[in-house]
């Protein structure tokens, strides 16, 4: 215990130095003093609730370990405990539990943690396309904003000159970032490496610079406002529908309450991103799904094998991006409102940070890796300016002491034992 002792001072001491910096806790001279402010008791009380569990965790962790291993039954092993969790029961139960916890959000939170849960989930369809492209094809892609910023402007322009609703724009603008992903891929197809990398960011930024320039179409740098709402079998989520249409509220008869709307388009969110898990898993069982790892693996074997690199690079662009589209149309449908300035290049660097943080390949890392691009930023508001910097610094963190990304995904191999 006594050598335990330094290591758990110097996990309690960051633990308030750095929860102190996010909760926005600094130090004012008052006078010849120095006080603390920023936060009130219960985030004084939270902090050292969280240093005192560190400092008693890593003092008696030696104990605590002596004591799993005694009782029977468990995994006494982390390579024991990687292989009772690749039991399919208990991934089933796992992913069971992790939906139903997500449908249950939006009840148990407030409307300010429903908001930021359906951005988290824009980020995770987001992640889930690019992680085909970058994670399963191996094909740098650093543009995938314009995808995104397609299915957005797609959505908005149809309704905006034809009159389209959510739900047919939203196959429209999946069909219409596909159809730019299949172009894309033409001009990349003997490209690899940086020179890929130069080409997909050049055409995220061509993609930007159209919708800023072509005031005659897309309404320039003032962008578009009044996008419709996404409805619920023609039923609008508003105080008072439009001509021809019924509200929710009035349909189901009760109180009208602004949260209907936002908790409807969490579950939408949530309806697309397990469409797109369902989809990729479906693909990954599929021969198309084998070819996009022998392709990242090997070009030159992946010929050798007689799969034709030319289909695998369009079907990872075409398929990838239209996932892009789908959650481009959504945002745009949420917002209300979109303009050029929302597909900048640090959003294409924010999605790939996310797969590689995750793990190259592996969805429940993406999901993860998500909710920690997401969350962290809301919650170091104080530090905005920093925002770049932390961001930097986390990755380096990253390739220095897990290269292979929060959860990397497992392969099917084979071992000889000697």
């Amino acid at each position: 215990m006594r050598a335990n002792l330094k290591p758990a001072v110097i996990s309690a001491v960051v633990v308030v130095v750095l929860s102190g910096l996010l909760m926005g806790v600094r130090l004012n001279q008052d006078g010849t003093g120095l006080s603390l402010v920023g936060a009130g008791p219960d985030v004084y009380w939270k902090i050292a609730a969280a240093a005192a569990f560190m400092f008693f965790y890593n003092l008696f962790r030696d104990h605590l370990a002596a004591l799993w291993k005694a009782m029977p039954g468990l995994p006494k092993t982390p390579t024991q405990l990687i292989e009772v969790s690749k039991k399919p029961i208990l991934r089933r139960l796992f992913w069971c539990f992790l939906i139903a916890l997500a449908i249950l959000w939006p009840f148990i939170s407030n409307r300010g943690g429903t908001d930021l849960a359906t951005l988290v989930l824009i980020y995770v369809m987001l992640g889930l396309g690019l992680n085909i492209v970058v994670g399963l094809a191996g094909l740098l892609d650093l543009g995938y904003v314009g995808f995104y910023a397609v299915g957005a402007y797609g959505y908005a322009l149809l309704a905006m000159y034809f009159d389209i609703g959510f739900w047919t724009g939203l196959v429209a603008a999946g069909a219409l970032a596909a159809l730019f992903g299949f172009l894309l891929g033409f001009p990349v197809l003997r490209l690899r490496g940086d020179y890929l990398a130069i080409v997909t960011l050049g055409f995220g930024e061509i993609i930007r610079i159209l919708l800023n320039n072509m005031t005659w179409l897309t309404n320039g740098p003032n962008g578009i406002g009044g996008i419709p709402k996404p409805t619920l079998f023609g039923l609008e989520f508003s105080r008072r529908a439009s001509e021809g249409m019924q509200s929710f509220h009035e349909f189901v008869g009760i109180d009208y309450s602004s949260e209907h709307r936002v908790i409807f388009l969490y579950l939408l969110a949530l309806l697309l991103v397990l469409i797109t898990l369902f989809v990729i898993n479906r693909l990954l069982r599929m021969p198309i799904g084998r070819a996009w790892e022998a392709l990242r693996e090997d070009e030159i074997a992946c010929r050798a094998l007689g799969i034709n690199p030319t289909v695998v690079k369009l079907g990872a662009f075409t398929i990838g991006a239209s996932f892009a589209g789908f959650a481009g149309c959504f945002f745009a449908a949420r917002q209300g409102f979109i303009s050029p300035e929302s597909f900048t290049f640090i959003e294409s660097a924010i999605i790939l940070a996310i797969v590689v943080l995750g793990g190259m390949g592996s969805q429940i890392g993406v999901i993860l890796a998500a909710i920690i691009m997401t969350v962290l930023p809301e919650m170091a508001r104080e530090f905005n300016e920093y925002r770049m910097l932390l961001f930097g610094l986390m990755m380096v963190l990253m390739m220095i002491w897990r290269p292979q990304g929060l959860l990397p995904m497992n392969r099917p191999h084979l071992e000889l034992r000697t």
